[in-house]
């Protein structure tokens, strides 16, 4: 007997479109004295989620830090004392180097992890990180890789990192001679900028923020660049009510970009915001981070603007009154490593590379209005280097 199997039909198997949205809610708040017993600011942000159990946090302070503020240990233990029924600190505080040193050793992030295993954290704990920019970049992608990401709470206590690196989405370190090479998008719980921290801050820090404020405005606003203009005599000789003004406007203009712009986590080739860093992060690497990073951005924006004049894109005044700001404010808008050629260049290099193949860099054709170009003469940026060398040298620092 013969028997026939039938043969099943094939079917043929489409794809599944998945799509999971996901939003991100953090504040930004703006206090004074925020380990003041009589500020429940930071207790309230902790008990928010409103689940009963006590929440265990652990303290990761920035060391340069504690140098000017001695206490700040005993106030944390006092504060925790008086909130106890919301909030215990699960381990004593750490401690990290502080600075960009803080982002380029592998070591520190197994150290952190480890701490963080040995406190018993879990995805519900809350991680305190306090500190400048580069201590809070190393504390998030370790809070963002432990349990794959413990809820982080900055206190920045930098300006840079009070407008700008600490209010974002982004954290990261250093490795194989580039910035952020390695790092994570993860949004912070909540962001506690504390204008006491900033009284303490030296001449470079209390400036170096100054930079991202003025590239935020020169890209975005030109009223901003104007105030910014207008008050870098105050801003120099350290107003604190205009600093706060600039601050909360950089900060404002920052989290408009990252909510508005429709790539909150860079899948494209644009990143306005990143005007005048191409030649910034190659700095820091040139310069073995004796520039810090708002100096490093001074240079690359009054770079990038001089080779926009050059380019006929900006006008010599505007171009003028760009330099000059950045000179009142207290900016060296020249180092030697800027005439390293390849070295320097080796920059747009690397920022097509991380920007996955295509270079896109954004120049000036006005104040408060950027330009994104995907060429550039680097002859005509020899040029560039040429006149910023020149004003440095035929005292362009006093002529403003």
């Amino acid at each position: 007997m013969t028997i026939s199997l039938s043969k099943k039909p094939l079917l043929t198997l489409q794809p599944i479109h998945q799509s999971v949205p996901v939003t991100f809610h953090y504040d930004v708040h703006f206090t004074k004295g925020l380990f003041e017993l009589d500020n429940p600011l930071l207790a309230q942000i902790i008990a928010a989620d409103n689940q009963s159990r006590i929440k265990r946090v652990m303290v990761i302070i920035d060391s340069g830090v504690l140098k000017h503020h001695r206490n700040l240990i005993e106030k944390l233990e006092t504060y925790s004392q008086r909130y106890e029924e919301l909030f215990t600190l699960a381990a004593q505080p750490v401690i990290v180097i502080g600075g960009e040193a803080a982002k380029n050793s592998p070591k520190l992030i197994d150290n952190l992890q480890a701490y963080i295993n040995g406190a018993r954290l879990c995805r519900h704990s809350y991680i305190l990180a306090i500190g400048g920019g580069a201590v809070l970049d190393l504390v998030g992608y370790a809070a963002a890789t432990a349990h794959r990401g413990i809820r982080l709470i900055r206190i920045p206590t930098t300006v840079l990192a009070q407008n700008d690196s600490g209010i974002g989405v982004k954290n990261g370190i250093n490795a194989f001679g580039k910035k952020n090479f390695l790092g994570t998008f993860a949004a912070p719980y909540a962001v506690l900028n504390d204008a006491n921290f900033l009284t303490t801050l030296d001449e470079r820090d209390w400036r170096g923020g100054v930079a991202e404020a003025i590239k935020v405005a020169l890209i975005k606003d030109a009223n901003f660049f104007e105030f910014i203009s207008s008050y870098s005599q105050a801003i120099a000789h350290r107003d604190m009510d205009i600093m706060q003004q600039v601050i909360y406007r950089c900060a404002q203009l920052h989290l408009e970009h990252i909510a508005n712009s429709g790539d909150p986590f860079e899948k494209g080739s644009s990143r306005p915001l990143d005007f005048g860093h191409w030649a910034a992060h190659r700095l820091e690497h040139l310069t073995d981070y004796r520039l810090r990073h708002g100096e490093a951005v001074a240079i690359g924006m009054a770079l990038d603007c001089t080779y926009s004049y050059l380019s006929g894109l900006l006008l010599k005044d505007d171009w003028m009154q760009i330099l000059s700001t950045l000179v009142a404010i207290g900016f060296d808008l020249y180092v030697p490593e800027l005439a390293l050629d390849k070295d320097l260049f080796l920059g747009l290099t690397e920022f097509q590379e991380h920007l996955g193949g295509e270079l896109t860099i954004t120049l000036l054709q006005g104040v408060g209005l950027g330009v994104e170009v995907h060429e550039v003469e680097l002859d005509l940026y020899r040029q560039a280097i040429g006149l910023l060398q020149s004003f440095r040298s035929s005292g362009f620092a006093q002529r403003r």
